[in-house]
C-alpha cells in the first residue's frame, strides 16, 4: 500500500510522542505515572503551561498572544498538534507551586536552575546563561564606559532592594568604592522603564538581564549593553519530576529546532527586528490637497462608519507611512497594519491583506466594532481617544485600564484617567489585579500613538478640506 506524504504528515506527531513514550518506558519501568501524565496531555489535545505574564514571556499585542517563550512554546505544541491552554502565575515562585499542585503540564518560562529545585522539578530545553549588563546610551558624543572601573564616579539608577542593587553593592565593594548608587524606591517604575529613562537622557546609567537588554534595544536603538557586569545565572523551562517524557520531548524538540527556520525566525523577530513604530517622526508637510494615493478608499468607507476621512488616513500613516506592503515585528499587515487573525474575522483573507481597498474597508469594520464597544462614552473626542488606542493595542488592555480607574475612583471614561492606568499595567501589581483580564501591558507605544495619530489629524483637518 503506498503511503501518501499528507498522511505520514497527519501523523508524524503521533509517531513522534510514541517514540518519546517508547523511551520513557525504558529508562523509567518503575515509574508508570511518567507515561500517564504524558498520555493525558495526548488525549486531551492540549497542554497546560504555566508562565508569566511579561514583556519576554506572554503578553497580548493587538488581541492576539505574543512572547518569546509563547512563541517557542507554540512551535513547540504544533510539532504534537497539541493546543495550548496559558495559565498565568503571579511570580516565579508560584510558578513552582502551581506545577507541583498539577495546574500545569510545563512551566514555559526561564527559572532560575537551582540544587533545591532539583530536587522539587525536572528541568528541560534550552539552558539560558543569563548575566547582568550595564544600560548607557550611545548617541554620537557620548562617550561609553568599556570597563567596570569606569562607573567610579557616575550615577548608576536601580530599583532599590532589587536583584541589580545587590549587584551594584558588590561591584561597589570590589572596587573599593566610588560608584555612586542611585535607587528608585516608587512601585510605579520598573526595569524598562529606566532602559528608557537612559535612553531618553533622563539618568545616565542603569543595569538590566542581558536578555532584557537586547530585547529592549530593539525598541531604543540608541543604548549601549555591551559591559557585562554581573556573574552568570543558569535557567530553564521545567515539569514535574513525575513526567520525565514530557522533559525529554521538549528537550528534543530544542535540540532539534535550534537551528530551523522558524526558531530563528522567532528569535529574529523579538531580539534583532527594530519595533519602533513607523509614524513617530515629525508630520510631514502636504503641499497638496491631496494626503495619500488612496484617498478615495479613505473617504468611501469613513462614510460607511461615520468618521472622518482624515482620521483614517492618520491612523494609516501611522500604521505602514502608506506603503502597502509594510509588516511589522508582529506580523501586523498592509496600509491599516491589520494583524491576520483580526483580518480573517473581518472577512479578509491572509492572500487579500496587501490590497489597499481591502485592507482599509477590513481595518473600517474593525473601527466600527470598537466604536460599537465605547458607545457608552458620550463625549466624541474622548471616545475617539479609546477607540484609537485600542486599535494599536486591542480592546483587552483598555478595558483594564478603565475597571482599574474605576476602581481607584477615577473616571473610566476620561481619557487622562484611563491613560494612567494603562501606564501602570506594565507592574505586576497592577496587571495581575483581579479586575485586569488581559495581563502585562508595554504602554508607551500606545500613549504615543494615540497622541501622534490625533495631532497629525488635526493638521490635515486644517490643510486638507473634508
Amino acid at each position: 500500500m503506498k503511503i501518501s506524504r499528507a498522511y505520514i504528515r497527519r501523523f508524524l506527531p503521533f509517531i513522534l510522542l510514541l517514540f518519546f513514550i517508547l523511551i520513557s518506558c525504558r529508562f523509567n519501568k518503575n515509574n508508570s505515572n511518567a507515561v500517564e501524565d504524558l498520555m493525558q496531555i495526548f488525549r486531551k489535545g492540549e497542554i497546560n503551561v504555566l508562565t508569566l505574564s511579561g514583556s519576554m514571556s506572554y503578553f497580548i499585542y493587538k488581541g492576539e498572544p505574543k512572547g518569546y517563550e509563547y512563541d517557542l512554546l507554540s512551535d513547540f505544541a504544533k510539532s504534537l498538534n497539541l493546543k495550548i491552554n496559558i495559565r498565568l502565575a503571579e511570580n516565579e515562585t508560584k510558578l513552582t507551586e502551581m506545577l507541583l499542585q498539577g495546574e500545569g503540564d510545563l512551566i514555559a518560562y526561564n527559572i532560575p536552575i537551582t540544587n533545591t529545585g532539583k530536587e522539587q522539578v525536572l528541568y528541560c530545553g534550552r539552558e539560558v546563561i543569563n548575566e547582568q549588563v550595564l544600560v548607557q546610551r550611545a548617541n554620537k558624543g557620548d562617550t561609553l564606559i568599556t570597563d567596570v572601573t569606569g562607573l567610579i564616579g557616575k550615577e548608576v539608577w536601580v530599583i532599590h532592594n532589587s536583584k541589580f542593587h545587590k549587584r551594584l553593592k558588590n561591584l561597589n565593594d570590589e572596587l573599593g568604592g566610588g560608584i555612586r548608587i542611585r535607587t528608585i524606591e516608587k512601585d510605579t517604575v520598573n526595569v524598562e522603564d529606566l532602559i528608557e529613562m537612559v535612553s531618553k537622557g533622563e539618568i545616565p546609567y542603569t543595569l538590566s538581564d542581558v536578555d532584557m537588554a537586547k530585547f529592549n534595544k530593539t525598541y531604543f536603538n540608541n543604548i549601549d549593553i555591551t559591559l557585562l557586569v554581573g556573574h552568570s545565572q543558569r535557567s530553564s523551562w521545567a515539569v514535574r519530576k513525575t513526567n520525565p517524557s514530557l522533559a525529554e520531548a521538549v528537550d528534543k524538540w530544542f535540540e532539534d529546532n535550534r537551528n530551523a527556520p522558524e526558531y530563528k525566525r522567532i528569535v529574529k523577530r523579538y531580539f534583532e527586528v527594530s519595533k519602533m513604530p513607523l509614524g513617530n517622526e515629525p508630520i510631514p508637510k502636504i503641499n497638496a490637497k491631496r494626503i495619500s494615493p488612496f484617498d478615495d478608499f479613505f473617504k468611501e468607507y469613513a462614510r460607511g462608519i461615520n468618521w472622518d476621512w482624515r482620521l483614517l488616513a492618520s491612523i494609516s500613516y501611522q500604521e505602514s507611512r502608506f506603503f502597502t506592503d509594510c509588516v511589522s515585528w508582529a506580523g501586523a499587515a498592509g496600509l491599516m497594519g491589520l494583524m491576520p487573525e483580526t483580518a480573517e474575522e473581518l472577512g479578509l483573507p491572509p492572500d487579500q491583506i496587501y490590497d489597499p481597498e481591502k485592507n482599509i474597508k477590513a481595518s473600517a469594520g474593525y473601527i466600527k466594532k470598537l466604536n460599537r464597544l465605547f458607545s457608552t462614552i458620550e463625549n466624541e473626542d474622548e471616545r475617539i481617544k479609546f477607540i484609537v488606542a485600542s486599535y494599536n493595542s486591542g480592546p483587552g488592555h483598555v478595558l483594564d485600564a478603565q475597571a482599574l480607574a474605576l476602581k481607584f475612583d477615577k473616571n473610566p471614561e476620561d481619557w487622562n484617567d484611563v491613560e494612567e492606568y494603562l501606564k501602570l499595567k506594565n507592574l505586576p501589581e497592577y496587571y495581575n489585579d483581579p479586575v485586569c483580564k488581559s495581563g502585562y501591558f508595554r504602554s508607551t507605544e500606545t500613549v504615543n500613538y494615540v497622541q501622534n495619530v490625533i495631532e497629525r489629524w488635526r493638521y490635515y483637518q486644517e490643510k486638507v478640506n473634508n
